[in-house]
């Protein structure tokens, strides 16, 4: 369990009964849920997406503790908003990194629910963004942004990428598939791991390299270039702490991480006149530490030739906070949100 999530100086949360909330990635699934007419998000739980077949099997998992913890304060959730990590274009969903795929009107029906949000979770990030608060964040050069619109990229199990630009009506999030955009090469030695990767795979994506999926891929690469030989394919976690203690190819791996992440943020920030901001969310860089702000990424950021001035004003910050995409499934049951933004609802 972790600790309650405020929401009462950001936004007046919907009243009418209880809500539940998630974060559906790849890996895990998180929960929580708001109590009626409470601002508060609480009894937090992460569940791994591999032990259970899907998402309503884990749902019900998760209420079923909830049932047990709160006793008589528990009400069934009236409504629920779900922050998944695939694109949401009908009443089928697929999970781009895992097996799980749901129908939206069968899931509102086994969870007995009133309403359904169903919003990607870039989409969900960006929402949060307007209210997180210097605690949920480390910045990475100037601070506080100036307004504008704001940009989320998050490298965790996939790529996600995301938006939120300011409106007369409130914030209106922008999502899309932008890790899926073409990774380009900023120097002679990552044109030769883009050489090396290109003879695998017919399309060389930025997920493909600055991901969990993506970070296998890149050593390999890496190895090749350097002429050193890889004793076994490493999983993602094993290559952070391998790199983290100082292992060579894993170490070259990282940093070269941190240069592509901070060129393709850049390319982000210019394609959304991302004035407001650059946020780096997902579960991988966090756990780089000091590293990723000793590294090359806000040096690339910048690296766009007439354009520089233009980057050098624009902030970074990581995102501390592994929680952020339940605030903005929050915030997408509020019926202003709910109104803008391009999710489908499913009501009774």
């Amino acid at each position: 369990m972790r600790h309650p999530i405020d929401l009462t100086t950001n936004a007046a949360p919907l009243s009418h009964g209880a809500r539940l909330v998630a974060d559906i990635g790849g890996s895990n699934a998180r929960f929580g849920w708001l109590a009626p007419g409470s601002a508060l998000i609480e009894q937090v739980q992460t569940l791994p997406v591999a032990q259970h077949a899907c998402l309503a099997d884990a749902a019900a998992t998760y209420l079923d503790s909830l049932r047990q913890t709160l006793a008589g304060r528990f009400s069934r959730p009236a409504g629920a908003a779900l922050a998944v990590a695939t694109a949401v274009t009908g009443d089928t969903v697929e999970l781009t990194n895992s097996s799980w795929s749901f129908s939206q009107a069968d899931l509102r029906a086994a969870l007995r629910l009133d309403s359904l949000r169903v919003l990607n979770d870039f989409e969900a990030l960006a929402l949060a963004l307007p209210r997180l608060d210097r605690n949920q964040l480390r910045p990475h050069g100037q601070w506080p942004p100036p307004p504008g619109t704001k940009a989320v990229i998050g490298p965790g199990t996939g790529l996600g990428v995301a938006c939120a630009t300011p409106t007369r009506q409130g914030w209106l999030a922008l999502p899309g598939e932008g890790g899926h955009m073409s990774i380009a090469p900023g120097d002679d030695f990552e044109s030769a791991l883009l050489a090396v990767v290109r003879g695998r795979y017919e399309h060389v994506s930025a997920e493909r390299l600055l991901s969990g999926i993506g970070l296998p891929v890149l050593h390999a690469a890496v190895c090749q270039v350097l002429g050193v030989a890889e004793v076994a394919a490493l999983e993602a976690p094993l290559i952070v702490d391998q790199g983290l203690a100082g292992e060579a190819s894993c170490l070259r791996t990282l940093e070269t991480f941190c240069a592509l992440l901070g060129s393709f943020a850049g390319n982000v920030a210019l394609t959304a006149g991302a004035r407001g901001g650059v946020y780096i969310g997902g579960g991988i860089v966090p756990r780089l530490g000091e590293m990723f702000f000793l590294s090359r990424f806000r040096e690339r950021f910048e690296a766009k030739g007439r354009l520089r001035p233009y980057l050098e004003a624009i902030p970074t910050a990581l995102i501390t906070d592994t929680l952020v995409a339940l605030t903005g499934a929050a915030a997408a049951l509020e019926p202003t949100v709910s109104a803008m933004t391009c999710s489908q609802t499913t009501n009774s």
